[in-house]
């Protein structure tokens, strides 16, 4: 069974392990993308704290993680390109990551159905990421899950912006 559930404490070390294991399945695709040390645990446990952590479990195991931020994200405030609303009330997907042993297993489709069905439900329309250019993994699977390119962002450096209405 895949669940989408809020991640405690108790989940930092598993999303820590995954949180590596896509480092470095990012430095060997070539990418520079988190490779300065973000995300730290710090930062996963920020997330928790603010109750914007989130796990896929696969038969209750974490198989990936996502921090989902509800409201306006500064760092899109300055896109170069335009969103289609200048709506500040949408979710903000950040730190997606997924386990190397569940790769290639359509998890990440999963991971956005989630996401999609549990804050639709919320009353939100409107989502947005971001990803680095050498990232192409990451803006197909945007792109395949019905993201539209809208500009560039600086988030850690240059990020290609993407965003989904319902």
């Amino acid at each position: 069974m895949i669940t989408l559930r809020e991640a405690k404490i108790a989940d930092v070390s598993a999303v820590m392990q995954l949180i590596d294991e896509a480092k470095e399945f990012l430095r060997q695709s070539g990418s520079d993308q988190w490779q300065s040390g973000y995300p730290a645990e710090k930062d996963i446990l920020n997330d928790i704290s603010l109750h914007q952590g989130f796990v896929l479990t696969v038969d209750e195991k974490i198989a990936g993680y996502a921090a989902v931020i509800t409201g306006e994200e500064l760092a899109y405030t300055a896109i170069q390109g335009a969103w289609s609303n200048d709506s500040r009330d949408y979710v903000t997907v950040h730190r997606i990551a997924l386990a190397d042993s569940y790769r290639g297993q359509g998890l990440s489709a999963a991971l956005f159905a989630e996401i999609f069905r549990q804050l639709r439900a919320q009353g939100y329309t409107d989502f947005r990421v971001d990803t680095h250019a050498k990232n192409k993994i990451m803006q197909h699977i945007f792109e395949r899950e019905g993201f539209r390119r809208r500009g560039t962002v600086w988030i850690e450096g240059e990020r290609i912006a993407y965003q989904r209405e319902f």
